[in-house]
Protein backbone atom coordinates (compact mmCIF):
# COMPACT_ATOMS: atom_id res chain seq x y z
CA UNK A 1 0.00 0.00 0.00
CA UNK A 2 1.48 3.28 -1.43
CA UNK A 3 1.36 6.13 1.15
CA UNK A 4 -1.00 7.82 -1.27
CA UNK A 5 -3.48 4.60 -0.59
CA UNK A 6 -2.85 5.63 3.19
CA UNK A 7 -3.82 8.85 3.40
CA UNK A 8 -6.94 8.85 1.60
CA UNK A 9 -8.03 6.09 4.43
CA UNK A 10 -7.20 9.01 6.24
CA UNK A 11 -9.48 11.24 4.85
CA UNK A 12 -12.42 8.70 4.43
CA UNK A 13 -12.00 7.86 8.05
CA UNK A 14 -13.57 11.15 10.14
CA UNK A 15 -12.57 9.70 13.89
CA UNK A 16 -9.08 8.65 12.72
CA UNK A 17 -8.55 11.88 11.25
CA UNK A 18 -9.78 13.32 14.22
CA UNK A 19 -7.39 11.43 16.41
CA UNK A 20 -4.39 11.99 14.08
CA UNK A 21 -5.10 16.00 13.77
CA UNK A 22 -5.21 16.10 17.77
CA UNK A 23 -1.90 14.07 18.20
CA UNK A 24 -0.25 16.50 15.68
CA UNK A 25 -1.73 18.82 17.65
CA UNK A 26 -0.58 18.29 21.06
CA UNK A 27 3.16 17.32 19.72
CA UNK A 28 3.63 20.60 18.15
CA UNK A 29 2.09 22.35 21.07
CA UNK A 30 4.40 20.31 23.73
CA UNK A 31 7.80 20.99 21.25
CA UNK A 32 6.51 24.57 21.29
CA UNK A 33 5.67 25.41 25.03
CA UNK A 34 7.72 23.05 27.08
CA UNK A 35 11.08 25.44 26.31
CA UNK A 36 9.02 28.84 27.24
CA UNK A 37 9.36 27.02 31.01
CA UNK A 38 12.60 27.17 31.34
CA UNK A 39 13.60 30.69 31.77
CA UNK A 40 17.12 31.27 30.49
CA UNK A 41 15.73 29.92 27.33
CA UNK A 42 13.48 32.92 26.34
CA UNK A 43 14.84 35.80 28.35
CA UNK A 44 18.61 36.64 27.39
CA UNK A 45 20.81 38.01 29.96
CA UNK A 46 20.74 41.86 29.93
CA UNK A 47 23.16 44.00 32.46
CA UNK A 48 21.49 46.95 35.05
CA UNK A 49 17.87 45.13 34.39
CA UNK A 50 16.75 46.04 38.05
CA UNK A 51 13.23 45.96 39.76
CA UNK A 52 10.93 48.88 39.98
CA UNK A 53 11.30 51.18 42.76
CA UNK A 54 8.46 51.50 45.02
CA UNK A 55 7.65 55.14 43.49
CA UNK A 56 8.15 53.41 39.80
CA UNK A 57 5.75 50.53 41.08
CA UNK A 58 2.82 52.95 42.55
CA UNK A 59 3.26 54.67 39.21
CA UNK A 60 3.10 51.28 36.97
CA UNK A 61 -0.25 50.23 39.47
CA UNK A 62 -1.61 53.63 38.24
CA UNK A 63 -0.55 53.05 34.90
CA UNK A 64 -2.09 49.87 34.91
CA UNK A 65 -5.43 51.36 36.82
CA UNK A 66 -6.00 53.45 34.37
CA UNK A 67 -6.29 51.49 31.40
CA UNK A 68 -3.51 53.14 29.60
CA UNK A 69 -1.77 50.19 27.86
CA UNK A 70 -5.08 50.01 26.31
CA UNK A 71 -4.01 52.66 23.56
CA UNK A 72 0.27 52.39 23.77
CA UNK A 73 1.94 49.40 23.51
CA UNK A 74 5.24 48.74 25.13
CA UNK A 75 6.49 46.45 22.40
CA UNK A 76 8.67 47.27 19.63
CA UNK A 77 9.35 44.69 17.09
CA UNK A 78 12.13 44.12 14.96
CA UNK A 79 10.73 46.02 12.19
CA UNK A 80 12.98 49.12 10.20
CA UNK A 81 9.93 51.29 10.47
CA UNK A 82 9.51 50.87 14.39
CA UNK A 83 12.85 50.95 15.13
CA UNK A 84 13.65 53.94 12.87
CA UNK A 85 10.47 55.48 14.91
CA UNK A 86 10.57 53.89 18.69
CA UNK A 87 14.38 52.53 18.77
CA UNK A 88 15.96 49.36 19.59
CA UNK A 89 13.57 46.42 19.70
CA UNK A 90 12.50 45.35 22.55
CA UNK A 91 14.38 42.89 24.73
CA UNK A 92 12.37 40.07 27.24
CA UNK A 93 14.05 41.24 30.00
CA UNK A 94 13.08 44.64 30.15
CA UNK A 95 9.84 43.43 30.81
CA UNK A 96 10.76 40.40 33.28
CA UNK A 97 9.63 42.20 36.39
CA UNK A 98 6.25 43.28 34.78
CA UNK A 99 3.26 41.75 36.67
CA UNK A 100 1.25 41.97 34.72
CA UNK A 101 3.31 42.87 31.38
CA UNK A 102 2.59 45.64 29.41
CA UNK A 103 3.13 45.15 25.66
CA UNK A 104 -0.77 46.10 24.64
CA UNK A 105 -2.21 45.10 21.64
CA UNK A 106 -2.95 48.14 20.13
CA UNK A 107 -1.52 51.42 19.38
CA UNK A 108 -4.18 54.66 19.48
CA UNK A 109 -1.50 56.51 20.98
CA UNK A 110 2.48 55.89 20.09
CA UNK A 111 4.75 53.21 21.81
CA UNK A 112 5.94 53.96 25.15
CA UNK A 113 8.96 51.32 25.87
CA UNK A 114 11.48 53.93 24.97
CA UNK A 115 9.38 57.35 26.60
CA UNK A 116 11.96 57.54 29.46
CA UNK A 117 14.23 60.77 29.44
CA UNK A 118 12.57 61.70 26.02
CA UNK A 119 10.63 64.44 27.16
CA UNK A 120 11.25 66.51 30.35
CA UNK A 121 9.03 66.16 33.38
CA UNK A 122 7.31 69.18 32.68
CA UNK A 123 5.99 68.16 28.81
CA UNK A 124 4.47 64.62 30.84
CA UNK A 125 2.77 66.64 33.57
CA UNK A 126 1.54 68.83 31.06
CA UNK A 127 0.73 66.30 28.55
CA UNK A 128 -1.58 64.26 30.90
CA UNK A 129 -3.02 67.40 32.36
CA UNK A 130 -4.41 68.61 29.07
CA UNK A 131 -3.13 66.43 26.13
CA UNK A 132 -4.02 68.54 23.21
CA UNK A 133 -2.12 71.57 24.96
CA UNK A 134 0.74 69.73 23.52
CA UNK A 135 -0.70 67.38 20.51
CA UNK A 136 -3.60 69.19 19.47
CA UNK A 137 -4.61 66.08 17.46
CA UNK A 138 -4.76 63.80 20.48
CA UNK A 139 -7.98 62.16 21.52
CA UNK A 140 -6.31 61.31 24.97
CA UNK A 141 -8.33 61.94 28.23
CA UNK A 142 -7.35 64.37 30.38
CA UNK A 143 -5.92 62.98 33.76
CA UNK A 144 -5.52 66.12 35.58
CA UNK A 145 -6.85 65.04 39.01
CA UNK A 146 -3.34 62.42 39.43
CA UNK A 147 -2.01 65.80 40.30
CA UNK A 148 -4.26 66.37 42.81
CA UNK A 149 -4.14 62.84 44.55
CA UNK A 150 -1.73 61.81 47.10
CA UNK A 151 0.01 58.72 46.18
CA UNK A 152 -1.28 55.70 48.03
CA UNK A 153 1.95 54.71 49.99
CA UNK A 154 0.13 52.52 52.44
CA UNK A 155 0.25 49.13 50.86
CA UNK A 156 3.19 49.59 48.47
CA UNK A 157 5.32 47.11 50.89
CA UNK A 158 2.66 44.53 50.39
CA UNK A 159 2.78 44.66 46.46
CA UNK A 160 6.47 44.34 46.49
CA UNK A 161 6.13 41.35 48.62
CA UNK A 162 3.56 39.91 46.85
CA UNK A 163 5.52 40.30 43.21
CA UNK A 164 8.93 38.72 45.71
CA UNK A 165 6.50 35.47 45.73
CA UNK A 166 6.44 35.64 41.54
CA UNK A 167 9.96 35.96 40.95
CA UNK A 168 11.03 39.48 41.56
CA UNK A 169 14.26 40.12 43.52
CA UNK A 170 13.43 42.45 46.31
CA UNK A 171 15.66 41.92 49.44
CA UNK A 172 14.47 41.89 52.63
CA UNK A 173 15.65 45.52 53.04
CA UNK A 174 14.08 46.62 50.16
CA UNK A 175 10.78 45.62 51.59
CA UNK A 176 11.32 47.18 54.99
CA UNK A 177 12.47 50.80 53.47
CA UNK A 178 9.59 50.70 50.80
CA UNK A 179 7.58 53.91 52.11
CA UNK A 180 10.82 55.88 52.69
CA UNK A 181 12.29 55.25 49.62
CA UNK A 182 9.35 56.03 47.76
CA UNK A 183 9.05 59.45 49.65
CA UNK A 184 12.91 60.29 49.36
CA UNK A 185 12.74 59.52 45.43
CA UNK A 186 10.17 61.80 44.91
CA UNK A 187 11.81 64.24 47.10
CA UNK A 188 15.08 63.28 48.04
CA UNK A 189 18.18 64.36 45.80
CA UNK A 190 16.62 68.37 46.17
CA UNK A 191 16.66 67.77 49.66
CA UNK A 192 19.91 66.23 49.95
CA UNK A 193 18.25 63.06 51.43
CA UNK A 194 17.91 59.92 49.79
CA UNK A 195 19.05 57.30 52.47
CA UNK A 196 20.55 54.35 50.57
CA UNK A 197 18.04 54.70 47.92
CA UNK A 198 20.38 54.32 44.87
CA UNK A 199 22.43 51.79 47.09
CA UNK A 200 19.18 49.75 46.67
CA UNK A 201 18.33 50.84 43.74
CA UNK A 202 20.02 51.32 40.38
CA UNK A 203 20.20 54.89 37.76
CA UNK A 204 17.26 55.86 40.13
CA UNK A 205 16.33 59.22 39.63
CA UNK A 206 15.04 60.91 42.66
CA UNK A 207 13.65 64.59 42.08
CA UNK A 208 10.02 66.31 42.51
CA UNK A 209 8.47 65.03 39.43
CA UNK A 210 5.44 67.15 39.61
CA UNK A 211 6.62 70.43 40.49
CA UNK A 212 4.74 70.43 43.69
CA UNK A 213 7.09 69.94 46.70
CA UNK A 214 3.92 69.89 49.22
CA UNK A 215 2.14 67.10 47.81
CA UNK A 216 3.68 63.54 46.78
CA UNK A 217 0.94 63.10 44.12
CA UNK A 218 0.16 60.04 41.94
CA UNK A 219 1.41 62.45 38.88
CA UNK A 220 4.42 62.09 41.02
CA UNK A 221 4.59 58.19 40.82
CA UNK A 222 3.32 58.17 36.97
CA UNK A 223 6.10 60.08 35.67
CA UNK A 224 8.16 58.47 37.63
CA UNK A 225 7.52 55.28 36.07
CA UNK A 226 7.13 56.98 32.68
CA UNK A 227 10.60 58.32 32.88
CA UNK A 228 12.45 55.16 33.83
CA UNK A 229 10.67 53.11 30.63
CA UNK A 230 13.58 51.61 28.16
CA UNK A 231 16.37 53.80 30.14
CA UNK A 232 17.57 50.22 31.89
CA UNK A 233 19.79 49.29 29.18
CA UNK A 234 22.60 51.24 27.35
CA UNK A 235 22.19 50.20 23.85
CA UNK A 236 25.01 52.44 22.57
CA UNK A 237 27.75 51.22 25.14
CA UNK A 238 27.36 47.72 23.64
CA UNK A 239 28.19 45.99 26.62
CA UNK A 240 24.87 45.68 28.30
CA UNK A 241 24.08 42.32 26.88
CA UNK A 242 26.34 39.84 28.71
CA UNK A 243 27.57 36.64 26.98
CA UNK A 244 25.43 33.74 27.65
CA UNK A 245 27.99 31.29 26.02
CA UNK A 246 29.65 28.72 28.70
Amino acid sequence: MSILDKHKKLERNSLLLLGCAILVVLVGGIIEIIPLFRKETTIEPVMNIRPYTPLELTGFNIYVREGCYLCHSQQIRPLRDEVARYGHYSLAAESMYDHPFQWGSKRTGPDLARVGGKYSDEWHVSHLKNPRDLVPESIMPTYSFLARNGADLRFIESSMRTLRMEGVPYTDEMLENAEKDALNQATGDERGNTDGLHERYKNVTARDFDGNSNLISEMDALVAYLQTLGTMVDFEAGKNVEDSAP
